[in-house]
């Protein structure tokens, strides 16, 4: 007889370790994330993000397996559900994956920089 029972989790727990694999993008950004089936978003910040997840400073913690939705800047709505939560940080697992670099792309253009924070330039006199 076997001592260890089949579980039918091992394979899942596989996959979030292979996944751990992947690449992560270390940066500093603001998201929004609420939890499915509720309307109010609450922003956290974003502290890496990967194709198929990211890791967010959340206070509060989520359980384990709670779906959410995360509003990342350059990508929009991403539904996935919490990965782990621990020390105010929590992991979110994505149901698709995502381009990361989108989340970097400038906001805005350099025409539409405001006069007031362009460097001004000064002729120098000869």
């Amino acid at each position: 007889m076997d001592q260890f029972p089949n579980d039918p989790f091992d394979s899942a727990i596989e996959n979030a370790a292979h996944n751990r694999q992947v690449a992560r993008d270390s940066l500093f950004l603001m998201a929004d994330l609420r939890v499915c089936g509720e309307t109010d978003a609450r922003p956290v910040r974003v502290r890496n993000l990967s194709q198929g997840g990211l890791m967010a400073e959340f206070p509060d913690g989520l359980a384990q397996g709670q779906r959410v939705e995360v509003d990342v800047r350059g990508i929009g709505w991403v539904c996935g559900q919490i990965a782990w939560s621990a020390a105010g940080r929590i992991g979110v697992a994505f149901d698709r994956q995502i381009d990361p670099m989108l989340a970097r792309k400038p906001v805005g253009q350099g025409a539409h920089t405001p006069t007031f924070v362009k460097p001004i330039f000064t002729r120098t006199q000869r």
